[in-house]
């Protein structure tokens, strides 16, 4: 099954809800570098509920660090700064789904040197420098996902 992975998440609440995304899915979930939180966090569990207890969370240092111990899988960039619609790639039941964190997203320079496998959630023209909330973000690309390889 896929892969999620936060890079330096902020919001207790988006991981929470994001972990309850991947135990629903049997998807993991990877948290990389600094937490804006502790993982203990009532806001976490809260958010997670029940779920959070059937969760593995792995931790990791980097980002680099977490892609050299799986050189094999695609690590997939989402960020509203790619240029390819999630719509539009063709995704992989072992796909690393990459979100970074709530304030900044990913590193441009990342999404530059990896535009072909960066995606993006299009929307309106108003709203085009803007991004959406991480756990809906990460709902919506996963979803494609399972439902493009036919997972669930």
């Amino acid at each position: 099954m896929a892969s999620i992975v936060l890079v330096e998440p902020e919001i207790p609440q988006n991981t929470g809800n994001i972990g309850r995304l991947c135990a629903c899915t049997d998807s993991d979930l990877y948290l990389v570098g600094k937490l804006g939180f502790s993982l203990e966090e009532k806001a976490v569990r809260r958010a997670g509920m029940d779920y959070w207890l059937q969760l593995d969370v792995k931790r990791h240092e980097t980002l680099a660090g977490l892609e050299s111990e799986f050189p094999d899988h695609r690590f997939v960039y989402c960020s509203s700064r790619a240029d390819r619609s999630y719509t539009e790639f063709e995704f992989r039941p072992d796909d690393f789904l990459v979100f970074g964190k709530e304030t900044a997203g990913l590193p441009g320079t990342l999404i530059r040197e990896n535009q072909e496998r960066s995606i993006r959630i299009p929307m309106c023209q108003a709203f085009s420098d803007r991004s959406l909330n991480l756990a809906h973000a990460t709902s919506i690309v996963l979803y494609e996902l399972i439902r493009q390889c036919n997972l669930l």
